[in-house]
């Protein structure tokens, strides 16, 4: 019989023109129906045995019926293109050159997306395990809010696997974790008068400075905890308010982006913050943001901007499989880590406690860059090992 890597070099030539197809269709977060249909017509091609799309616009294909779940998940939202003149292509003509397609989303992470659906072709071929349901999840809003697809998916489709694949850039290794993160507004207040005479009134933004000074040291104070290094908090956003532009400021806002590791939670974090000098003197208020934005079906599926921290711990049986699966696909032992960034995982395994792992066609740091790419190697290897481990778990 065919190895997984022989079978998904056979599948090359229609997956790559399924992933130049994902590419060319712009899919910015609340906007992803278009791309959605495509996806969901490439699962019908490939003979999935169902295929829906959810209230939340969430593609959920599934292959076999057995008691043992697997799902692998990739988000079909990109980001935007930002400054074009820093793109030597066009982000939604894809480009290949060299074995490398261009093209905004080909790390982050419509590769992932494309591996994982003709995986699903792989094993229709080669024979799904009898005791194995699989799942293939091509999920929404991601960039905007993390884990929001999955939170859904458990919560209101009652879909809770046993083990679930986050197909995010890995450099095609084994990722068993990733910080956290939150969302923090600082508000402070003051009261507005004629630009004039400032005296008169209290200026809010005056207020927020030593409080910017202090979010700086505290940042400098955080300490790295294994595995996953140093938890950190920077000011992303700032504004403020008042009646003109001839008004002193009777308010004044900050933006925290505030990424958690190991024993960090929102009470810990929230409650650092409260606990400055600055923020107290100022009776700042201190805010955890919430998302509330329409998919691009329309509906609103409000949840809290705070997405925990989690990581699979080497011994755990999940990674044992993933870790025999590429010894048995590839023939090579694999390297094992952890993102910088955060995926849905933070929902899966940080809000639910579902086991789950990571691996993904592309490279982290071509997330959100000009000049995205992935290899085409990296599509087919990936594509592989999502039979090869499905073929694991059922085994195990």
């Amino acid at each position: 019989m065919n190895t997984y890597l022989e079978l998904a070099r056979k599948h090359e030539k229609p997956l790559l023109k399924f992933m130049r197809d994902l590419i060319a269709i712009k899919s910015l977060s609340g906007e992803e129906g278009p791309v959605i249909q495509r996806a969901k017509a490439e699962m019908l091609k490939l003979g999935y045995d169902h295929v829906r799309i959810d209230p939340m616009g969430n593609l959920i294909g599934r292959i076999g019926n057995g008691k043992k779940v697997i799902a692998i998940d990739g988000h079909i939202d990109t980001v935007d293109v930002g400054d074009l003149k820093q793109w030597k292509t066009k982000p939604f003509d894809p480009v290949l050159k060299n074995g490398v397609l261009y093209g905004r989303g080909c790390s982050d992470m419509k590769g992932g997306v494309a591996s994982s659906i003709y995986a699903g072709a792989l094993l229709k071929k080669a024979g799904l395990p009898k005791n194995v349901s699989l799942y293939v999840t091509a999920t929404v809003q991601e960039e905007d809010c993390d884990g929001l697809c999955w939170h859904y998916i458990i919560k209101e489709d009652k879909l809770r696997p046993h083990l679930v694949v986050i197909t995010e850039p890995t450099s095609l290794r084994i990722y068993r974790g990733h910080r956290g993160r939150m969302e923090i507004e600082v508000e402070t207040t003051g009261l507005s008068c004629h630009g004039s005479a400032p005296e008169r009134g209290v200026n809010a933004v005056y207020k927020m400075a030593p409080i910017i000074a202090d979010i700086e040291k505290l940042n400098e104070r955080l300490k790295p905890r294994k595995p996953l290094g140093k938890g950190t908090v920077t000011i992303s956003h700032i504004r403020s308010r008042s009646p003109s532009l001839c008004a002193v400021a009777d308010g004044c806002t900050i933006h925290l982006d505030r990424r958690l590791t190991v024993g960090e939670t929102e009470k810990t974090s929230v409650a650092e913050i409260l606990k400055l000098p600055s923020v107290k003197k100022a009776k700042a208020k201190v805010t955890v943001l919430e998302y509330r934005v329409p998919s691009w079906t329309g509906l609103v599926y409000p949840m809290k901007k705070y997405y925990p921290t989690w990581e699979m711990p080497e011994t755990t049986p999940q990674v044992k499989i993933a870790r025999a699966a590429f010894q048995n696909t590839f023939a090579a032992k694999p390297v094992v880590g952890h993102w910088t960034f955060s995926t849905n995982g933070i929902a899966t395994a940080g809000m639910h406690g579902i086991p789950t792992i990571g691996f993904g066609p592309g490279h982290e740091h071509f997330a959100h860059a000009p000049n995205e790419c992935v290899e085409v190697e990296h599509l087919v290897r990936a594509c592989a090992f999502y039979a090869g481990l499905v073929k694991e778990f059922g085994e195990a």
